[in-house]
């Protein structure tokens, strides 16, 4: 028989502050093996009632004083309630970045920083909105004989995940503290996106949304950024999928880039690019289409999930060109719950590598390669259309080489492009057309526009003359 998640407290020390004097409290746990933390105040007793505050380790906030969030003054305002209590708990979470962590949360700021609200952020990074989970908290109050709690929070979530976890939540207590410039828009998409209960004065966060125009092009108090796609005709053209051509699946080619041109800043590093509506109609797209297919470049820069979060839909199988054989081993295709990744390859590629990525759950596909030495795509695609894959679909996502070699090689059906309003000047999403020779160029045939968000989606048929 299995045994369930555990805690042990490790040790405890006298800390005065200028809120009180606590004692502070070092846990380890079974379930993630993070060290966290318990702060109380006075006699706890029979447990019941007792003041708590579940408060998210935030580094920039607590450590930095950074004005960007609220979970500063928060904390500082939960140890002075419950020090002038004189009987209460402080549970510190190691769960930065309400679960993704400090390296996702500050690349989460830089997409705030032009206009995406914190929750449209963490989805374009690959993320739920919100991954904490409480189920430490509850046997860390277990542990220290907490009945019932009285909880510091103005997020439902947390009552709900508390009570699931067998701790009963008798009041809420609002935690509230000031608005400023920079947190209005984060405090204003908690409320409209997130069901947190702040009291927030619409006429005070509008004005300093105003201070920034970057926040107040996107986000004016109770405007959700993302809405539901209404598909015109066209977009519903665009979401039925025809036969493939000479027996191979039907090949969508799907990216998006800048005005000039530009899929990243530069070759190798992650450039958010699309908006949200555009990125929900990817999603869509993808939930049509049997098989994503990338290059390796993608997976080692862009680690993505290649899966349907955004809609509901089924996820396409996720394909992998990788001749060389350098699919990481932290991809989050091996790691996170869905289908498990095609790595196709040639004869030449590593046979030790091979059998380490099949123990993690990858299959691999070995096929014969061109005369440049990568995956003949040709093959790659009467592969996928035989009977052991039976692929009637493939949506084409990157990188660069993978999308020029598609075109190179008359093997796109369908063209749909995202154009976002800004400038790059970095890596081209079309490199070399090599064998055309300035013949035969492709072309749209009855080329389509949309218009989503702040994006515009040009789409058609491929057509070579």
């Amino acid at each position: 028989m299995t045994e369930g998640p555990s805690v042990t407290r490790m040790a405890c020390a006298r800390i005065p502050t200028d809120a009180g004097e606590f004692s502070l409290c070092l846990y380890h746990n079974s379930l993630d093996g993070k060290e966290h933390l318990a702060l109380i105040a006075g006699d706890l007793g029979d447990g019941v009632d007792v003041l708590v505050r579940v408060h998210s380790e935030c580094f920039t906030g607590d450590v930095l004083g950074s004005l960007r969030c609220d979970c500063g003054p928060q904390l500082v305002a939960a140890m002075r309630l419950i020090a002038r209590e004189g009987r209460g708990i402080i549970l510190y979470l190691r769960q930065e970045g309400r679960g993704i962590g400090l390296l996702e949360k500050l690349r989460s700021y830089n997409l705030q920083d032009i206009g995406y609200d914190t929750v449209d952020a963490n989805l374009l990074l690959g993320h739920q909105a919100d991954l904490r989970d409480y189920s430490v908290a509850a046997l860390m109050l277990g542990d220290l004989g907490v009945q019932t709690v009285r909880l510091l929070t103005n997020n439902p979530d947390k009552i709900v995940g508390l009570e699931r976890a067998g701790i009963p939540v008798v009041e809420r207590v609002p935690i509230e503290t000031s608005v400023n410039a920079e947190n209005a828009y984060y405090l204003d998409t908690k409320v409209r996106r997130m069901r947190h209960l702040l009291q927030l004065d619409k006429q005070e966060v509008d004005q300093l949304l105003s201070k920034r125009p970057e926040m107040a092009a996107n986000g004016q108090f109770g405007a959700a950024l993302t809405e539901a796609i209404r598909p015109s005709e066209a977009l519903r053209e665009l979401l039925v999928l025809p036969p493939g051509r000479g027996g191979r699946p039907f090949v969508t080619l799907s990216y998006a880039q800048s005005l000039d041109g530009s899929i990243a800043a530069r070759r190798g590093e992650t450039t958010a690019i699309s908006g949200p509506e555009a990125l929900r109609l990817t999603h869509q797209l993808r939930a049509q289409h049997d098989a994503i297919l990338v290059g390796i470049g993608t997976v080692i820069a862009d680690d993505p999930r290649l899966n349907v979060r955004l809609v509901r839909g089924p996820d396409p199988q996720p394909v992998v060109v990788d001749s060389r054989l350098r699919f990481p081993s932290w991809s989050r295709l091996l790691r996170e719950p869905g289908r498990r990744p095609w790595i196709v390859t040639t004869e030449a590629a590593d046979r030790g590598r091979q059998s380490k990525l099949e123990a993690a759950g990858a299959r691999i596909i070995r096929l014969p390669a061109g005369p440049d030495g990568l995956v003949s795509l040709p093959v790659l695609l009467d592969f996928l259309a035989g009977s052991s894959a039976h692929i009637r679909s493939v949506m084409v996502e990157g990188g660069a080489t993978v999308i020029s070699n598609f075109l190179a090689g008359y093997l796109a059906d369908r063209l749909v492009l995202t154009i976002a309003p800004l400038l790059l000047g970095g890596l081209n999403a079309v490199t070399n057309l090599g064998p055309l020779n300035g013949q035969g160029f492709p072309r749209l045939a009855k080329p389509r526009y949309q218009a989503m968000g702040q994006d515009v989606v040009l789409f058609g048929d491929l057509v070579w003359e």
